[in-house]
């Protein structure tokens, strides 16, 4: 979307680019989910405030998305890890629902393949995550919550 290449270096995918005229940092962990602090501790240390985490959430309906900053792991290994790893919580999270379902352990579901109908619905909050974050570089975190989050909320509370 942005043209942001980004190059594997050693345990992450880094790359650097511009977003409406903002200069970012982009980095994708290559390790399991609950080591992601150790790819990207550093950065989230020096700039906590300004870190981006997109996350799934296990406790959100699938494809519905929600912006919150600092906060605790609630149950989420990876968020855990880069907590553990930076030393703060104090970081921009975008979380993805995935849904869950109770008759499955919880590690055995969000390592499965989504169903086509789900599929579409993650693919779509993906987009939306995307734009989430564009949408916090140029315009802030307050911005970018009144926007995304009062969406989920009408939608939830719609006839």
């Amino acid at each position: 979307m942005y043209g942001i290449e980004l190059k594997v270096r050693g345990s992450m995918e880094k790359g650097e680019g511009v977003i409406e005229d903002a200069g970012v940092t982009l980095i994708k962990p290559l390790t399991y989910m609950n080591r992601s602090g150790s790819a990207v501790y550093s950065q989230v240390r020096m700039n906590s405030s300004q870190s981006i985490v997109v996350q799934d959430d296990i406790d959100m309906p699938v494809g519905k998305l929600k912006i919150k900053t600092g906060g605790g792991a609630g149950g989420h290994k990876g968020v855990l890890s880069i907590i553990e790893a930076s030393g703060t919580r104090d970081f921009i999270r975008i979380k993805i629902g995935i849904g869950k379902d109770p008759l499955m352990p919880v590690d055995e579901y969000v390592l499965r393949r989504f169903p086509p109908g789900e599929a579409r619905l993650i693919n779509a909050a993906v987009s939306e995550a995307a734009a989430a974050a564009a949408y916090i570089v140029t315009a802030g975190i307050a911005g970018a919550m009144n926007k995304f989050n009062t969406r989920l909320n009408n939608e939830e509370t719609a006839p």
